[in-house]
């Protein structure tokens, strides 16, 4: 098999699983073993409490339409993202629109908001929840985050939770993301990163894959990454405490011994960009 289609068939896999989370979200539960970080469920209270401990408050929870958070994430990467009216922000595997929509709220009217999801049942769902919560700023595109259906130097924000990761290629990706950011412009990512080496039973795993767990990448090589890209001012901020979560995504796999939640940010340059 060449290495184009060993990328395919992981991205199909991807696929498959998340449209199986998105139909098992509208049926209101989430059967199965579809992905190990599934948070989809009919009981509210788990949904909050997923919600709360990845750094979403209530309010949060609240101020989107109701099937719009599926407990999917692995932080809230708007924490990191600074976002002011009037910005552009596009969101890398948008899901449901669960941070689509908290960005909108932040940007205003005057702002955009553009998600972007490559399976089908994601952005039908997202785009009924837009309808159902009168988002008029916020758009969602059918598309791989490897080349994004965006304009070069589109987005003032790149934001994403949890979905990188899940890449085969993510030199691309970041190459991608460069590309459509304005000079200026900001990532703020929160990801699952790696710590150690994983062994290949864990790595060659296609449900720890889909599970957000087998595709993470040592902190090192996401810095070279994005180095490549042409990215400045990189900081990837690992949170230990999320061990503990990660813990839940695969119960008795052990991979919170080689993988850990992580804010990841970056800037284009353009110029003038200082680094803090």
């Amino acid at each position: 098999m060449s290495k184009q289609q060993e990328m395919d068939e992981i991205r199909q896999n991807v696929r498959e699983s998340y449209a199986k989370v998105a139909e098992a979200s509208n049926d209101g539960a989430c059967s199965g073993e579809v992905a190990s970080c599934c948070g989809v469920s009919d009981d509210d209270a788990i949904n909050t409490l997923i919600s709360t401990r990845l750094g979403y408050s209530e309010d949060d929870l609240k101020a989107v339409p109701e099937g719009a958070d599926m407990g999917l994430g692995c932080g809230n990467p708007r924490a990191i993202a600074s976002l002011k009216v009037g910005e552009t922000v596009v969101d890398l595997g948008s899901g449901g629109g669960f941070d689509v929509f908290l960005a909108a709220a932040e940007v205003g009217k005057s702002g955009k908001v553009i998600g972007i999801d490559m399976t089908p049942t994601m952005i039908s769902k997202a785009r009924k929840n837009a309808e159902k919560g009168q988002f008029s700023q916020v758009e969602f595109r059918l598309g791989e985050i490897e080349n994004l259906p965006v304009a070069d130097n589109t987005a003032d924000v790149i934001i994403s939770n949890c979905v990188i990761n899940l890449s085969p290629n993510k030199q691309q990706v970041f190459n991608d993301v460069f590309r459509i950011l304005k000079a200026g412009g900001r990532l703020a990512v929160s990801d699952v990163v790696a710590t150690a080496v994983m062994p290949d039973e864990m790595k060659n795993d296609p449900v720890l894959h889909a599970g957000c767990m087998a595709g993470a990448e040592l902190i090192d090589d996401l810095q070279q990454m994005m180095e490549k890209a042409g990215f400045s001012c990189i900081r990837i901020t690992p949170k230990d405490a999320s061990r503990e979560f990660l813990r839940d995504w695969a119960p008795g796999r052990g991979v919170e011994d080689y993988v850990v939640s992580a804010h990841i940010e970056a800037i284009k340059p353009n110029g003038k960009t200082s680094c803090c």
